[in-house]
């Protein structure tokens, strides 16, 4: 149950952030005349002058890190015999989440004007999270290549790539932070991360969830590494099917989000656009009513000379 609820957490709070971050960037865009710089974190938008609410959003990202790190310490300090490698995946587990804690201590730090740590720049933040979610997508690999359950190999591997995906955007948005797309792209990939978190919760250790043919081992300590596994091999091919088609649909899900969000955002903030052509702003008309006055008039003048 402790395990469910982890990953449901998890889950929440990552698609949350992701559709924060989504938001934000958004209405960036269309604030600003020019495309502007991504920022790796959004502050909370509150008329309070209050550091705690105005950062609010870090403080829950080190809240949630920090009960990541202490559900994974507490799954490395079990022993079982039957899962051998558990202990070993828990540890990395915890090694990648202390780069992401420490990346968030130094934002913290940097934003309250702090004369222990200056202000970094996006590119560098953005750099220092492309490194901290390459060793995430390694140890999320490394734990499906040691995994005796094909079912939960099935859900880190792709776990990997989700993680991977967003090592890339994050060095994309390191190398030029104007890349609006890669920015909506790595909104899009937390959102995405959140939703695999819990359907591998459900999958794992949510009976009504399980593919048909698996079941949890009642001999090994629920959570841990080979905890649930498929006996026969169609029973494994079927899972791993499965697991693929409902990955699609995530796929979609979080994509029609992204449209969906933007179309909202551009209503909002008054974009109008007709094929490939855009509105002219209503300071123009008068000057091109003048200048076809003016062409008029010396088409006129030219016809009486002649």
């Amino acid at each position: 149950m402790a395990s469910l609820l982890f990953h449901i957490l998890a889950s929440i709070f990552l698609f949350s952030y992701g559709i924060y971050h989504l938001l934000l960037s958004i209405k960036s865009h269309f604030k600003s005349p020019s495309p502007p710089p991504s920022k790796p974190y959004h502050p909370f938008p509150s008329s309070s002058s209050s550091h705690f609410l105005k950062h609010l959003p870090l403080y829950l990202i080190l809240s949630s890190i920090l009960l990541s790190i202490l559900y994974h310490s507490i799954l490395s300090s079990i022993s079982d015999p039957l899962a051998p490698v558990h202990r070993i995946s828990s540890l990395q587990s915890v090694a990648s989440l202390l780069l992401f804690l420490l990346l968030c201590l130094s934002l913290l730090i940097s934003s309250s004007s702090s004369p222990l740590l200056p202000l970094l720049p996006s590119d560098l933040i953005f750099c220092l999270a492309s490194i901290a979610f390459a060793v995430q997508s390694f140890v999320s690999f490394s734990s499906s290549s040691l995994n005796s359950s094909i079912l939960q190999s099935k859900c880190d591997s792709v776990s990997s790539k989700i993680s991977a995906a967003s090592g890339v955007l994050c060095f994309a948005l390191a190398l030029d932070p104007r890349l609006f797309v890669a920015d909506i792209a790595l909104a899009g990939s937390l959102c995405l991360q959140g939703l695999w978190v819990l359907q591998t919760g459900l999958s794992l250790y949510a009976d009504g969830f399980i593919p048909d043919g698996c079941h949890r081992l009642l001999d090994v300590v629920r959570g841990i590494e080979g905890s649930t596994k498929c006996d026969l091999e169609e029973s494994q091919l079927r899972a791993m099917a499965i697991l693929d088609l409902v990955f699609v649909f995530h796929v979609v899900f979080v994509a029609v989000i992204v449209l969906v969000v933007y179309a909202v955002m551009a209503r909002a903030a008054g974009v109008r656009r007709v094929g490939s052509y855009e509105a002219l702003p209503t300071s123009l008309v008068p000057a091109m009513a003048v200048v076809g006055s003016n062409h008029v008039q010396m088409k006129a003048l030219t016809n009486t000379q002649a």
